[in-house]
């Protein structure tokens, strides 16, 4: 997605789970599957000094989350909907000293971005799940509970076992220990040595 732009953007690759070796201008954190920024995972990457200033890359938008990413001392909050020029942009902005909030996108035609009408992927998509079910089974890959799932999400209950019970179905799988075994072996297992900073 960000390939087009590489005259205004160099990618530090973490694909490779190997520590950054020097320090970086801007981290993008993608929340996929963690406890966006509540947790140790943002803490840690905003107490090092080679992050640089830090984004929160996300599709959970609740504003609760947006105000506690900011209030811990992020620069900006970006919708994963946006388009490889818009998050360029939005990055360019973080970069040069503005603090941004871009939860909402539209193409150029107008239509709002969404999971189903953008470039950007993600693990369990190509299996039919959408954004929010891939990150529930993430969690639930990790051993949370549905509770700790809705809490960390701000999603209700309801919702919670909704996306589930979707997911389980495109998955073709009946119980947590299948979805545990499909996720682990599709990707959902978010790799913690990408946070490392030498």
């Amino acid at each position: 997605m960000l390939a087009p732009f590489g005259d205004r953007v160099v990618l530090v690759e973490v694909a490779t789970e190997m520590p950054v070796e020097g320090p970086v201008d801007l981290t993008l954190f993608d929340t996929f599957g963690t406890v966006h920024s509540e947790g140790q995972d943002i803490d840690a990457i905003l107490s090092s000094d080679a992050a640089g200033k830090v984004a929160v890359y996300s599709w959970n938008l609740h504003p609760q989350l947006i105000d506690d990413a900011l209030s811990k001392g992020c620069s900006g909050y970006v919708s994963k909907g946006l388009d490889g020029k818009d998050l360029v942009e939005v990055l360019e902005r973080i970069h040069g000293g503005e603090v941004v909030v871009s939860t909402e996108a539209e193409g150029a035609d107008g239509r709002p971005v969404t999971a189903e009408n953008t470039d950007v992927t993600w693990p369990g998509k190509d299996e039919g799940l959408s954004p929010r079910e891939s990150e529930v089974i993430a969690m639930i890959v990790q051993g949370c509970t549905n509770n700790d799932i809705a809490e960390r999400s701000y999603l209700s209950i309801n919702s919670v076992k909704s996306y589930i019970r979707s997911a389980y179905r495109k998955m073709g799988v009946e119980r947590r220990s299948q979805a545990v075994r499909w996720g682990m072996e599709n990707g959902l297992l978010p790799a913690k040595n990408r946070l490392k900073f030498n």
